[in-house]
C-alpha cells in the first residue's frame, strides 16, 4: 500500500510531466518572445540551477540515488536552458523552450516509472 509521501511524489512528477508538455506545446504552436525584462529569465534560470545543485547535494531519505540524480540534473539542465534564452537569437528561443519541456517530460516519466516499480 503506497503511503501519502509516495502519492505526493507521484503527483509532483505528473505535474512536472504536464508542465513539460505545456512548454513543448507552446514552443510548437507560437513564437516565443523575450519578456520586457530579461533579468527575470536570468533570475529564474539561476534559481533553477541552484535548486538542482541543492537537490543533488542533499538527497532525500528512502529515495534511490538515481532518482535524486534525475531530479537534480533535470532542474539544472532546465535552469541552464532558461539562462541561455536571452543570449540566443529569437528564432532559437522556441527550440530552447521545447528542449526544456522535453527534459521535464522525461523526468516526469522516469519519476512515474519509479513510483510504479516501488509498488
Amino acid at each position: 500500500m503506497p503511503n501519502s509521501a509516495n502519492l505526493f511524489r507521484l503527483l509532483n512528477e505528473l505535474i512536472i510531466l504536464l508542465l513539460g508538455a505545456l512548454l513543448i506545446l507552446l514552443a510548437i504552436t507560437r513564437p516565443i518572445m523575450l519578456p520586457g525584462r530579461p533579468a527575470a529569465l536570468i533570475l529564474l534560470g539561476a534559481v533553477l540551477v541552484y535548486w538542482g545543485a541543492r537537490t543533488g547535494v542533499r538527497p532525500e531519505a528512502h529515495v534511490p540515488r538515481w532518482q535524486t540524480n534525475v531530479r537534480a540534473g533535470s532542474l539544472a539542465l532546465v535552469g541552464l536552458l532558461v539562462l541561455t534564452v536571452p543570449f540566443f537569437p529569437l528564432r532559437d528561443s522556441g527550440l530552447l523552450v521545447g528542449l526544456a519541456g522535453a527534459i521535464l517530460v522525461v523526468r516526469g516519466l522516469l519519476g512515474s516509472v519509479a513510483f510504479a516499480r516501488i509498488r
